[in-house]
């Protein structure tokens, strides 16, 4: 008989919370270091803004524009604070989705970097 490992799922109000958070948001919670690009001028979105950050995989330039996010130097995006996790520290999904809720959860739901707990 093989034993099973019982699987631990994420809630969906989380992961929905998660992939609707603004990237400027995510970002806040995963890079070193961050800062706005003053000189940026958006073309398509007037939302959009362009961040320099860095992590302990590098420094990246980042425009986002609500949950969405695109890395100008790698020609890559994505949307989402799990896809942005996984991108920026190269994490696989469960470890991406446990540090995004940590670092929220001292904030509250009303802060705009915060997450709620599960009821």
């Amino acid at each position: 008989m093989v034993a099973r490992r019982l699987r631990s799922s994420f809630s969906a109000s989380t992961l929905t919370r998660l992939r609707q958070m603004p990237a400027c948001d995510a970002l806040a919670l995963l890079a070193t270091h961050l800062k706005v690009d003053p000189t940026y001028r958006p073309i398509k979105d007037d939302q959009s803004q362009r961040w320099h950050l860095s992590t302990g995989r590098g420094d990246f330039e980042i425009v986002t524009t609500g949950p969405k996010w695109y890395d100008t130097r790698a020609r890559h995006g994505g949307g989402g604070a799990i896809d942005l996790a996984i991108y920026l520290l190269d994490v696989p999904f469960v470890d991406a989705v446990k540090l995004l809720t940590r670092k929220a959860a001292p904030h509250g739901s009303d802060h705009p970097q915060g997450l709620a707990a599960d009821p």
